[in-house]
């Protein structure tokens, strides 16, 4: 294709609009090196050794590089414990969370004619994004259906109406004309739905499942109300009760254990370990993540 041919191209840029577009990237620039300095300040400091991290001299370079933080974070059982829950959580929440909004969104995309029902559910379902409950009718219903302490209280309330809304305008982005070739075939809405509706959904099917994995993976405070042993416990609140007790004495155990590691090292060291999922499954979803925002945002 020649640069003429293709939309918006234009061969004379005025200097202005040069200013303009460097303008707008340096902010994104700042901006991106913002979000990126906690990230390196962490990793930082759980490299650093014992005294140059408890004088809080460690900026944004290491001082006297080391491993061991990482080595007492991996042979930590109770961190490894928290973490398994972490990826058990995660492993089931992400696909429930997926098929129900799948199954949702799909009715909630035919035409008005074919589903006379349908700006009813889709105001109800909006309403409930919304307007909910609250804190106490949550932890009133998990606790009379029996679900506490239980992994399905962190899974069964985790379905997102923004996700569900995302997907409805992706399918009704799709010709209406392969829903009505499909029926004219024979095929149920289940073989339209998984034959012909999710094949063509792969931008936005990879943006929702990263906010699913995103939103288990980081969750604590639904736990930290629903269960009750320690054991069970996602790694977001292990971690959580460790910053709680960073102003506190250790024990003799504990102590002895730190003899060469400063305890904001470890801490940090086992946060690092924590984002380290999130920023290796991005760069393979992130190619779909524009698109499947901006087809799935936008009204069909």
């Amino acid at each position: 294709m020649k640069h003429s041919e293709i939309p918006f191209y234009r061969k004379n840029i005025s200097v202005s609009q040069k200013l303009g577009a460097a303008f707008v990237n340096l902010i994104l620039l700042l901006a991106g090196l913002l979000s990126l300095m906690p990230l390196v300040h962490i990793l930082a400091v759980s490299l650093s050794a014992t005294g140059p991290a408890n004088a809080n001299m460690v900026s944004f370079i290491p001082i006297g590089f080391n491993l061991y933080s990482y080595a007492e974070a991996i042979n930590d059982p109770r961190m490894l414990n928290a973490l398994m829950n972490t990826v058990y959580r995660t492993g089931l929440g992400v696909p429930f969370n997926m098929l129900m909004t799948i199954i949702c969104a799909y009715p909630l995309s035919i035409a008005n004619d074919k589903f006379p029902l349908r700006r009813f559910y889709s105001g109800f379902i909006i309403f409930t994004m919304l307007f909910s409950g609250g804190l106490i009718p949550s932890y009133m219903l998990i606790l009379n259906l029996g679900l506490m302490n239980n992994i399905w209280s962190l899974i069964l309330p985790g379905i997102p109406i923004f996700n569900v809304i995302i997907m409805m305008n992706f399918f009704r982005r799709l010709p209406t004309e392969l829903r009505e070739a499909a029926i004219l075939d024979g095929a149920d809405h289940i073989t339209t739905l998984t034959r012909i509706y999710l094949p063509l959904s792969g931008a936005v099917l990879a943006t929702l499942t990263l906010f699913c994995f995103v939103f288990h993976w980081n969750a604590w405070f639904d736990a930290l109300m629903y269960m009750r042993d320690i054991e069970r416990m996602p790694l977001q609140n292990y971690i959580q009760s460790l910053i709680v007790r960073m102003n506190t004495s250790p024990d003799l155990e504990e102590a002895r254990r730190l003899a060469l590691i400063a305890r904001r090292s470890l801490l940090f060291a086992r946060i690092f370990i924590s984002l380290l999922p999130i920023m290796l499954l991005f760069p393979f979803i992130q190619k779909y993540f524009k698109r499947g925002m901006v087809v799935g945002a936008i009204k069909g």
